[in-house]
């Protein structure tokens, strides 16, 4: 739909404020974001809905508009409850010719999306009616589908999914690239194995053992964060129209995928507070709240996960495969999914002594291992159980024993909180601030006199200690003359004060390293 065509809709009374002349601009989806710098969750083609919560001085509205025009964004619509928008978001709006509507202070943003939703899946209904016009009725199916509530799941492509089947005798099923099914007739028969032609396939689509395999996203995804379409039949014997139907249809199912995406609802939102409140060691009074407003027991038991994708995987790739492993995990509920730098954690309530989630997470990944036979990989750290208040320490561990499968060779791998060294353990229960301390006191004038001399003491120390104080060893790995080893470790003891022949020493220094 047209940008102008937002004027027209009934119920959400938008008013333009300025880009008059943009308003041929196509919108491709809807969403709500009050994140200072949105950009990364953005594909292009949004209309962006916001209530200003980012803004809290005038500077903030450059940043966050451009970010938006960095993004791709078709448009922004600001809430007026707050009175007229900002003179300043007007401005950075006009300067980066990015159109901006007000959204009056009683329409609800909901009332916003629905309308939208409901007339871009018009527009696709009417696109695939001029490819086959006597399959109308599957995409009159598309509108319920695409506003459906949330808690709905996948329901709505399950609607579809029996609308082709009656109409063209051509049952299909959606799943995960685990073999689960997410919607369609039943089990489908060898799920397991399509999973694996998906994964592997040189080229999609393609036939396998009596149904045609489809790729669901639009655009480059790696297949280990993608679902995929199975529908009974050759798709080399099909006429065009029935090809043609099956990729619209797995067009429909990405767009229900991408309206599942919960990284800017209220939820998605939630959860990323949680877990970043975890991390930075927030008192029980803090997490005990949002678990509750997350639908967890604060009360129950937890386990946490960590994972890394080796950067093949994008942030938002990342977090939705850790999502899918975790749907392999036995039923507990819904868990909490964030990102801490560059791995994707979760939050997982569970039941008793909670060993099926490390043994869920396991069976899911030999299921994806195929798909990293080009590269890549993914690493998993799962943490013990443990209770609501010692969460920060099982995170902790859980990152720590996803470090450790990373450097592994194994393409996919878990790691468990059992395969933890005791010290690693005594690490990730001690508070930052005394760790930092602690780091910084014994790393930081070796890590300084190595930026203004570049001679490499840490990495000198760690060599040294890995080798058990073995003086030739050392040498040899470091490609050093004896003797020059026996210089940097003197250099070592002297900024530092300590005495590397002294066991407690060495622990120290070991220590410290690890944390660092």
């Amino acid at each position: 739909m047209k940008l102008r065509a937002l004027l027209d809709l009934p119920g959400s009374r938008l008013e333009l404020v300025t880009g008059r002349d943009e308003l041929d601009r196509a919108v491709r989806w809807v969403v709500t974001t009050d994140l200072l710098e949105p950009g990364r969750y953005l594909r292009g083609g949004e209309l962006v809905l916001t209530g200003l919560m980012w803004r809290s001085e005038p500077a903030d509205s450059e940043t966050f508009v451009r970010a938006l025009a960095a993004a791709g964004a078709s448009a922004l619509a600001g809430g007026l409850a707050r009175g007229a928008l900002p003179d300043d978001l007007v401005a950075a709006c006009r300067a980066h010719r990015l159109p901006l509507f007000a959204v009056p202070e009683d329409v609800a943003f909901a009332t916003i999306t629905e309308e939208v939703v409901r007339h871009l899946s018009g527009a696709r209904a009417a696109d695939l009616t001029a490819v086959l016009d006597r399959h109308r009725r599957l995409i009159a199916g598309t509108a319920g589908m695409a506003g459906a509530a949330g808690a709905a799941g996948a329901g709505g492509v399950g609607a579809v999914l029996e609308l082709v089947s009656r109409d063209l005798g051509m049952r299909c099923w959606v799943l995960t690239p685990t073999g689960r099914v997410v919607a369609g007739p039943g089990p489908v028969p060898g799920g397991a194995e399509l999973a694996r032609a998906f994964l592997t396939a040189r080229r999609l689509p393609r036939p396998h053992a009596g149904v045609s395999i489809f790729p669901v996203a639009a655009r480059a995804v790696p297949r280990v964060a993608d679902w995929f379409l199975a529908c009974e039949g050759d798709v080399d014997d099909w006429p065009a129209e029935r090809r043609a139907l099956a990729t619209e249809l797995a067009s429909i199912v990405a767009l229900e995928r991408a309206r599942l995406d919960d990284r800017l609802s209220v939820e998605g939102r939630l959860a990323q507070e949680l877990v970043r409140l975890v991390a930075g060691a927030a008192g029980a009074e803090e997490i005990a709240p949002r678990l509750e407003l997350s639908g967890l027991d604060a009360a129950s038991r937890f386990v946490a996960v960590a994972a890394s994708g080796g950067g093949v995987l994008r942030e938002n790739e990342l977090r939705a495969v850790l999502g899918e492993v975790l749907g392999e995990v036995p039923p507990v509920p819904r868990p909490v999914l964030g990102l801490l730098d560059e791995e994707a954690v979760a939050l997982v309530q569970v039941e008793g002594a909670g060993h099926g989630v490390a043994d869920g997470i396991q069976r899911a990944l030999d299921a994806l291992a195929p798909g990293f036979a080009d590269g890549g990989g993914l690493a998993v750290g799962v943490s013990d159980v443990v209770p609501a208040g010692e969460l920060r320490g099982a995170l902790e561990e859980a990152r720590y024993a996803r470090r450790l499968a990373a450097g592994r060779a194994s393409p996919v791998c878990v790691v468990r909180h059992d395969e933890l060294a005791t010290h690693v353990l005594l690490l990730a229960s001690v508070p930052d601030d005394v760790r930092h301390m602690f780091r910084v006191r014994l790393l930081d004038p070796l890590r300084t006199y190595d930026d203004e001399h570049k001679a490499d003491l840490v990495r000198t120390l760690e060599t040294f200690l890995q080798n058990s104080g073995s003086w030739t060893r050392c040498a040899q790995q470091l490609h050093l003359h004896v003797n020059s080893v026996r210089y940097r470790i003197q250099r070592i003891e002297d900024l530092t004060g300590r005495d590397l022949s002294r066991l407690e020493d060495r622990v120290d220094f070991f220590l410290a390293l690890r944390l660092g």
